[in-house]
């Protein structure tokens, strides 16, 4: 009992420490890029509307936006906004002559000579490239002067399910880690008239409550259990009435109530509130299923007519069977104190020097920080004694910033030394991208292969390296967790710690017999931590009964489950799963090259994946010419004819109310019901507010930190 309330007391502190550093970070925000020193009026963003569909287990988002040119001379529009996590560009349009035309991926180097091409000419032409992890940038040219151009841009991405709870994020923060780049450019972030934000959820199983943290002035409407819709509108008074109290209630915590303008710019001189949106906050919407539900299996098929492979998407979602377990208590804070931290350090400081003080005698702890080099202030574990805690306390409070981001040496010194003999969690909390000693991918996972440990990551930011830090605490067996400034920090706090205090599945394999199946994503699925689903994409080739078998090792025990169910035959209304299945692989590729380095095989790989499904890649960018122009280059319409199918099934889909895709009811995979919170409204009485995390957290037991080897 001692270790488990000093656990949760640190892990609840960390919580409030994240919340309150999330809530100082310097914001950089999504916007129109103009250079730093020019002399002319910047391009305006009139309108930016925003909608979301969630079903099925992805998220589809559109966002059509129209610029304006104040200036008396035409202008090239430069619109860049963060990657969403696993998202990518499945389409680009640009309105030409009035007429909207959609754009087709060539290899990047090719796209952007068609884009320069066609600018030099004077004719209307768009381009949209990956910056890496970082962000899209949107370019489009002309922007005619004194009018107006309207674009639109869709992205596709993965919408699963933890612990009962669903998390869709709207990215706007860029995240301020390249200077370079912010040096160079200023954002327009304002949007000067309209701005709608519309999310529709659709969900195969009951939703009880939704929430938008930092947002509370939305209006949430529930059109039945299975059904929500959220909107945002800044033409609408930002205390409109939720329509459904009772049942998504958003409590009004002082912390919303600083959030609840936070996108809407302030009253103008004369006092009347200024219309404009400020793109300078993520949205991040929750939703929480209905409890009680059972763990399930549920299947989601697509085939084109005539074709005998068809793509998938299996989503199983494990029972409550995974066994409580007790721990040690070696804890190492490994903490960022790079320059871009300047204005989160004295918050981070505090919230650490609380966390400290919650430790007991018996318990022990190091601090290392870094920057440019990497240093340790407390010179191996000490005892967490009322001396050593005042001690390092009064240490970590005078911190400054400084340098560059080594991470490799901040995690290096972490890992040395350890006590074999007692369990330990290593604490990493950076919002910044390693550019100091090591950098490369492959040197941090050989560093952590050969520790016992677990690392867990908080990735502070839209722009962090989330490729990397994701990669890393995967070969620790450990977990990632991405952290919005919109998020609500006590709610991801209290989902790790569930992650923590539960035996995870390890090893699980996954095999399918009956139906041929090939091409799976992911290729190894490792370990399964408590309330996680476990995603599985892949094609397969006629039709009939599967056999099922999840195998997985718990606590040194083999378990097996089984089940039966038939894949169709034909048809289906969810053509997206080829471009998600598509881009899973090329995510697999490009940790491949993150690892060894560039290779040309796996290059091309990706250039011919994206090419194909029409995906922005880091080596494919999205081109929008003229109806002729495309002729004239024989650049075939492969996308626009893949965007027309899939807006055909989405309408298809929308026409009819949603239904489960459970495919194992009569034989169910698990006898248990899935992991879930317990309940309260969707405000700040249940599993989304502070209220639910302290009487939760009392029930759990300590987590294992020791990694399975």
């Amino acid at each position: 009992m001692g270790f488990r309330n000093r656990f949760h007391r640190l892990l609840a502190t960390l919580a409030l420490t994240l919340s309150a550093l999330t809530a100082t970070q310097h914001s950089v925000a999504a916007g129109l890029m103009a250079p730093a020193d020019s002399n002319l009026p910047p391009l305006q963003i009139r309108e930016q509307h925003v909608t979301v569909d969630v079903e099925d287990g992805y998220a589809i988002t559109e966002v059509e936006q129209v610029f304006h040119n104040p200036n008396d001379q035409d202008l090239e529009a430069y619109y860049r906004f963060p990657v969403p996590e696993k998202g990518t560009v499945a389409e680009f349009t640009v309105w030409i002559d009035g007429k909207p035309v959609i754009g087709e991926v060539l290899e990047k180097e090719q796209a952007r000579q068609v884009y320069e091409q066609e600018k030099a000419a004077g004719r209307d032409v768009g381009l949209t490239e990956k910056d890496n992890f970082k962000a899209f940038d949107v370019k489009v040219n002309p922007v005619r002067a004194g009018q107006d151009t309207r674009v639109r841009l869709v992205y596709m991405q993965p919408a699963s399910v933890d612990t009962g709870i669903g998390r869709y994020v709207y990215p706007l923060e860029e995240g301020g880690v390249d200077e370079q780049k912010l040096n160079f450019w200023t954002a327009n972030e304002s949007v000067e008239e309209h701005f709608t934000f519309t999310l529709n959820l659709r969900s195969g199983y009951p939703v009880d409550a939704l929430r938008l943290p930092k947002h509370p002035q939305a209006q949430i409407t529930q059109q039945d259990p299975q059904q929500w819709q959220v909107t945002l509108d800044n033409r609408r008074s930002a205390t409109a009435v939720n329509t459904n109290d009772e049942i998504a209630e958003i409590t009004h915590s002082s912390e919303d109530k600083k959030s609840e303008s936070a996108n809407v710019a302030p009253p103008t001189n004369n006092g009347q509130p200024a219309r404009a949106f400020t793109l300078n906050q993520d949205i991040v919407v929750y939703w929480r299923h209905q409890q009680d539900l059972p763990g399930s299996v549920d299947l989601v098929a697509y085939k084109e007519p005539g074709e005998d492979r068809g793509t998938f998407m299996l989503s199983i979602t494990p029972g409550d069977d995974l066994p409580a377990i007790t721990t040690g208590s070696d804890w190492v804070f490994v903490l960022d104190i790079s320059g871009s931290m300047s204005a989160k350090l004295a918050t981070l400081g505090d919230g650490v020097s609380q966390a400290l003080g919650k430790l007991r005698g018996g318990d022990r702890f190091r601090i290392v920080l870094f920057d440019d080099r990497a240093e340790e202030l407390t010179g191996g574990f000490v005892d967490a004694t009322p001396n050593n805690i005042r001690q390092y306390t009064q240490k970590v409070m005078q911190l400054q910033s400084r340098g560059g981001t080594n991470l490799f040496g901040g995690l290096s010194l972490a890992l040395n030394p350890l006590d074999a003999d007692r369990p330990t969690g290593i604490v990493l909390v950076t919002d910044g991208v390693a550019n100091v000693g090591k950098t490369q991918q492959k040197d941090f996972i050989e560093l952590l292969e050969s520790h016992d440990v677990r690392l867990f990551t908080f990735v502070m930011g839209n722009s962090a390296n989330r490729p990397m830090l994701t990669a890393m605490t995967d070969a620790s067996n450990g977990f990632a967790i991405s952290v919005s400034n919109s998020d609500d920090i006590a709610g991801q706090i209290l989902n790790a710690t569930a992650k923590l205090t539960h035996q995870a599945m390890n090893d699980v394999e996954i095999d399918i017999d009956g139906v041929r199946t090939a091409d799976l994503q992911p290729q190894q699925i490792g370990s399964i931590y408590h309330g996680r689903q476990i995603i599985l994409l892949g094609h397969y080739w006629g039709d009939g009964a599967a056999d099922v078998t999840l195998r997985a090792e718990v606590a040194g025990q083999k378990k097996t489950y089984k089940t039966r169910f038939e894949f169709p035959a034909q048809g289906g209304d969810n053509p997206e799963l080829e471009r998600l299945w598509a881009y899973a692989t090329i995510q697999d590729m490009q940790q491949e090259i993150n690892y060894f380095g560039e290779e040309k095989d796996l290059q091309q790989g990706i250039t011919d994946l994206g090419i194909e499904y029409g995906l922005v890649t880091n080596y494919t960018s999205m081109v929008v010419l003229r109806d002729e122009v495309f002729e004239q280059y024989g650049i075939d319409r492969r996308n626009a004819k893949r965007r027309e199918i899939e807006k055909l099934a989405k309408a298809q889909r929308q026409a009819s109310a949603p239904t489960s895709n459970r495919v194992d009811n009569s034989q169910p995979m698990y006898n248990s019901n899935r992991p879930s919170y317990s309940g309260g409204s969707g405000g700040g009485g249940g599993a989304f507010g502070i209220g639910a995390l302290l009487p939760f957290l009392i029930l759990l037991i300590g987590g294992g930190l020791r990694r399975r080897r």
